[in-house]
């Protein structure tokens, strides 16, 4: 499979719509995904609803690391219970989903930056990770070829990489084998309510009676989630990816520094994007109304944020997307199937610019391809997993660029939030009330 993933791409899972379903799940990502095969294992009744394609956005369009190394402390715990899902499911499927335990390196250019990495170590331990300090020496005899003047890394040799577009529809197919409804080309338009409640969904094809929802609809949770009268501070960021020409290897992991970021892959080439968390941000009325809340965000990453004037027609935050529809009318959703924006190429110049010059032997990587995905992002950059204000329905949204990797752990979770099974983890962090309840709203000491 090739990206990007676009309305274009053949319907794969094309199941009719069933006569009631225990639950239904909102959204094809990782997320949605995982969730509808956990809880198909717990012998419920699911149908997994995706308005395009699954994995058509940021599940199939993000690095491919698969990374327990700086995470927010809340996250952590269920990072290491992904990976070990990632190499039970990876043993099952095989080649599919690409998993290879290759590291993760972050490096850093400033003293600074090393004490941030030693900062987090204590974290690390406290989940007996292999994460380690490496000195500047020890840092570029790991990447071959190497100039760049790093003080030294962050390395954990147990973190993974996997192939997004691969990964995620060869998961979905697994979870359909084990029972799940899954149909592509079918949005959600609106909960269907009963006194209050979660009686099912309305679909473009026609409704369908339920008796739990879950929202996992990436960056269009906040619009669906507002004509139900329910308020959640989400925005989207655009972030830019390009895979390279194949090239020799200089490291088999994943590495990232404030300039550029990179990650092996599986044809011989590179994932490369922009580091330092430098992204495209679009100014819609949501982030007007959200401008407080995200404060703390934008006065640390000011510099590595392009702002542009307004969304893209069709976007979620788009100034002519409509925010009220009728059930019986096509929606926002219809409109825009796929989320699929024009990457930005000069940040991409600059990335190979960066990764010239830390790799002079190979001179200025050759671009195959690039692509753009809208992360759906929090102010604390953690998401939201939580029953909603509206009995019957569940969020697992928000996951702020680090769904992919925790993906397989985090839908773990939510079938069990669900069904009221053990969590086993503390989710108080990601409750949907830290917005209301005066809580400080911050990001937390991550990576």
């Amino acid at each position: 499979m090739t990206l990007p993933i676009t309305e274009a791409t053949p319907v794969r899972f094309a199941a009719s719509l069933p006569p009631r379903a225990d639950v239904v799940v909102i959204g094809g990502g990782v997320i949605g995904v995982m969730t509808s095969y956990f809880l198909a294992k717990k012998g419920l009744s699911v149908t997994l609803l995706e308005k395009g394609r699954i994995a058509g956005e940021q599940s199939s369009r993000n690095w491919g690391w698969v990374r327990q190394q700086g995470r927010d402390p809340a996250e952590l715990p269920i990072m290491v219970e992904s990976l070990s899902l990632w190499k039970s499911l990876s043993a099952v499927l095989g080649d599919a989903l690409g998993f290879r335990q290759t590291g993760v390196l972050y490096l850093a250019k400033t003293e600074r930056e090393m004490q941030g990495f030693a900062d987090w170590l204590p974290h690390g331990r406290a989940h007996q990770l292999d994460t380690r300090l490496l000195t500047a020496a020890e840092t570029t005899a790991l990447l071959k070829g190497a100039v760049a003047p790093w003080k030294g890394a962050l390395f954990t040799a147990s973190d993974a990489r996997a192939e997004p577009w691969t990964a995620v529809p060869a998961l979905a197919a697994m979870a359909q084998d084990l029972g799940v409804t899954i149909i592509e080309a079918c949005a959600v338009r609106a909960l269907d309510l009963a006194a209050g409640q979660v009686a099912g969904v309305v679909t473009e094809q026609g409704r369908l009676p339920c008796d739990h929802v879950i929202l996992a609809a990436g960056a269009w949770s906040r619009l669906f989630l507002a004509r139900h009268g329910i308020a959640i501070p989400q925005l989207s960021v655009l972030a830019s990816v390009a895979a390279t020409e194949p090239m020799p290897e200089i490291f088999s992991g994943n590495a990232a520094d404030d300039d550029f970021a990179f990650r092996r892959r599986a044809d011989g080439g590179y994932s490369i994007a922009p580091g330092g968390s430098q992204h495209d941000f679009f100014l819609g009325p949501d982030a007007f109304r959200s401008f407080r809340a995200f404060w703390p965000q934008i006065r640390t990453g000011l510099r590595a944020t392009t702002f542009r004037a307004a969304a893209p027609k069709g976007f979620p935050d788009a100034w002519t997307t409509p925010r009220r529809w009728e059930e019986d009318q096509p929606t926002p959703f219809e409109v825009t199937r796929i989320l699929n924006p024009a990457p930005n190429l000069k940040t991409l110049g600059t990335v190979q610019d960066a990764f010239a010059r830390a790799f002079p032997g190979l001179g200025r990587p050759k671009l195959k391809t690039a692509w753009a995905g809208m992360i759906d992002t929090m102010p604390d950059v953690v998401p939201i997993i939580d029953h909603a204000p509206i009995p019957g329905l569940t969020l697992a949204t928000g996951m702020s660029g680090h769904g992919f990797g925790i993906g397989p752990g985090m839908g773990r979770v939510v079938a069990d939030l669900v069904t009221g099974g053990q969590i086993g983890h503390d989710l108080s962090r990601f409750r949907f009330a830290r917005f209301t309840d005066g809580t400080k709203v911050a990001p937390g000491p991550s990576l």
